[in-house]
């Protein structure tokens, strides 16, 4: 004899399950979202073939007509003759990456020491870091870059009588003119060496960290790492036959020829952003490293542990979970304000594709787009590596 059983549990509402609600209001915002932004794009479309103008990128492919840069510095070689204005977007797009990258690898070291002199018992030192780092984060950037291009580079010697650095490098108000290799056949041997030594440098700190961890031992890698830097790319021109002279520039006339050329305007660009940036990094090492317990440093010295090395391999390495995400957002604005070197000149993207391709193709709105895709591609690239970074450093408990 069977006896039908009903499942008087009542059935849960989807609706009250909160994960389930997330979801439908994401999709809705999400909806909302690509709605508003089809309206705004049919309607700017619509009102550009209004006054004539047919959006598009056609622009990208027509003769630019015009020198975007100085010849010496043409890291794209750009040619007037032929190049277009997707070229002038390339070269635009190089110089705000090399000028980006460079200012924050030297704003990180200029941060990271006078964060740590801002901390130094020295009473001195310590008042010089902050006079530092104060004064400059309270003046506003484009003012700094105004001093030190206007006040500082161009009261330089003219190009003729540019201050000579043993006779291979020459300082002027108008550029550094420095010596350029030139490589020929079998060079390439040297870039295998030198691929080598950065994995082989990676594989080092990945292969002490561990031995140490196991061991205590440490084991130098830093200068294991200039070694392999510089010993491996030697051995390589060496096995094929030194294929690798310089260039050294010479006056000739107004100008010097030959070698390569940092611009005045990169160079005042790049120490604005730097001392700008590196006393706001400053700020922040300090406030890491101050994070740390104070009992980790006198549990170092009561080991015998000396106050350089307590500060690289204890304080700093716990500090990195407080550093590293306003770092970030340093780095984020580092890259940003790049775009003021416009007052000064430096081709960068804003400058020379936003500034005067916009000017004269008058296709504003696919311009800009643009530019703005490319700061937001960047500052998402520098978010994502810096929040891999942010878990790499992070503290796990044992």
């Amino acid at each position: 004899m069977t006896v039908n059983t009903v499942d008087s549990t009542p059935k849960r509402n989807p609706l009250n399950d909160p994960k389930v609600r997330a979801i439908i209001a994401q999709i809705i915002t999400v909806v909302i979202l690509v709605g508003f932004l089809a309206f705004i794009f049919r309607n700017t479309t619509a009102n550009l073939q209004k006054i004539g103008i047919t959006p598009g990128f056609e622009f990208m492919d027509q003769i630019a007509g015009f020198m975007p840069t100085s010849p010496n510095f043409n890291l794209t070689g750009f040619d007037v003759n032929v190049s277009t204005h997707g070229d002038v977007f390339l070269l635009g797009l190089v110089n705000t990456l090399l000028i980006s990258a460079i200012g924050i690898v030297l704003a990180t070291i200029v941060g990271l020491i006078f964060g740590v002199l801002r901390l130094s018992s020295n009473s001195l030192v310590r008042l010089v870091a902050a006079v530092y780092i104060e004064g400059t984060r309270n003046v506003p950037l484009l003012l700094q870059i105004l001093v030190w291009y206007f006040g500082v580079i161009l009261l330089l010697p003219n190009v003729r009588n540019a201050f000579p650095i043993f006779d291979i490098i020459f300082i002027s108000d108008r550029y550094i003119a420095i010596p350029s290799p030139v490589f020929a056949e079998g060079a390439w041997i040297a870039g295998i060496a030198l691929i080598a030594a950065i994995v082989g440098i990676f594989a080092m700190s990945r292969w002490a960290h561990k031995r140490q961890d196991q061991t205590g031992e440490q084991f130098p890698v830093f200068w294991a790492s200039v070694g392999l830097l510089i010993g491996l790319p030697f051995l390589g021109l060496a096995v094929a036959g030194f294929p690798l002279s310089w260039d050294v520039p010479a006056l000739k006339g107004f100008n010097y020829v030959g070698g390569g050329q940092i611009t005045s305007q990169l160079l005042g660009l790049l120490m604005a952003l730097t001392f700008y940036t590196g006393a706001f990094i400053a700020e922040n090492v300090r406030a890491g490293i101050q994070a740390v317990s104070h009992g980790q440093t006198e549990a170092a010295h009561a080991l015998g542990v000396r106050p350089g090395t307590t500060m690289r391999l204890v304080i700093i390495p716990q500090a990195l979970r407080v550093i590293v995400p306003p770092v970030t957002s340093q780095y984020l604005n580092l890259t940003k304000n790049s775009s003021l070197g416009i007052a000064i000149g430096y081709p960068d993207i804003a400058n020379v594709f936003m500034g005067i391709s916009l000017n004269q193709t008058g296709n504003a709105v696919e311009i800009i787009v643009v530019t703005m895709a490319v700061y937001l591609t960047i500052s998402i690239a520098i978010s994502v590596f810096m929040n891999w970074y942010n878990k790499r450093v992070a503290l796990v408990e044992r």
